[in-house]
């Protein structure tokens, strides 16, 4: 019972770092946020089920493309605008042919630049496109798709946890507890995140568009550890964000694509 009690409080404090949602805790451990992490697929379940809500409840009084605006809307309010911020930083460093130290001074600026900019502007617009197109062809598998591609895309930022070093300075890290490798149980616990979002995706979404969602997954993440690593030569809480922001779009676009045939 302690133990459940326990990682309750880890899906807590995930959720309060992942999103805006208030909360308090009466005592506080350095190692939770990390710990945390193992907890990050399950509030990209809460965030896409609160999408899914937005949606749903919006097409029954708009067309299909303002009802997707609104989801959209709804997302970037509960969180923040968290990992959206990430992906611009990420492409501002990332996205001239800055060496190293000189990208990750870029990322640490507050400014929004060119590149991060259009990599914004058009993440978001591919998002919206794909979700108007889905939500015109089945809505009921949109609604299931949301809460599998928020939750699956921040299991693969726990994957590059893995993958990958720290790349900045870590005694400085804004959030210096996931400044670390995850362990084995945050990798176990990420998969059962995973599991339970397929499996209640699976009754309504068709299985050759959940097949080509779960196969962009590897392929964006492997692509963003190769990116990161030959740049960077590691992650940074920006680079996360991105990579969720990349594996979200791709996991839409695929299945749109397999839908459309």
């Amino acid at each position: 019972m302690h133990a459940l009690i326990h990682e309750y409080r880890l899906f807590l404090v995930a959720l309060q770092f992942l999103t805006r949602v208030p909360l308090r805790f009466a005592t506080w451990h350095d190692d939770w946020l990390q710990a945390s992490a193992r907890h990050f697929a399950g509030v990209g379940l809460v965030v896409g089920g609160f999408a899914a809500a937005v949606l749903w409840a919006a097409a029954h009084f708009y067309g299909a493309l303002l009802a997707v605006l609104l989801s959209l809307a709804a997302t970037l309010w509960l969180t923040g605008a968290f990992h959206e911020d990430g992906l611009a930083d990420t492409f501002d460093g990332l996205g001239g042919s800055a060496d190293r130290e000189r990208a990750l001074a870029i990322m640490k600026d507050s400014r929004l630049g060119t590149y991060g900019t259009v990599a914004l502007v058009l993440v978001l617009a591919l998002k919206a496109a794909a979700l108007h197109a889905l939500a015109v062809r089945d809505l009921l598998a949109v609604l299931a798709l949301l809460p599998l591609a928020h939750a699956v895309s921040r299991a693969a930022t726990v994957g590059l946890l893995a993958l990958l070093p720290y790349a900045g300075d870590a005694e400085h890290a804004k959030a210096k507890p996931l400044a670390q490798r995850a362990d084995g149980l945050t990798l176990v616990v990420t998969g059962g995140w995973v599991l339970i979002a397929f499996a209640a995706a699976w009754p309504f979404v068709p299985a050759d568009a959940l097949v080509s969602a779960a196969l962009a997954v590897p392929v964006v993440t492997v692509l963003m550890r190769r990116w990161l690593h030959r740049r960077l030569g590691g992650f940074t809480g920006d680079t996360l964000g991105a990579t969720q922001q990349l594996v979200e779009l791709a996991m839409l676009l695929a299945a749109l694509a397999a839908l459309s045939r």
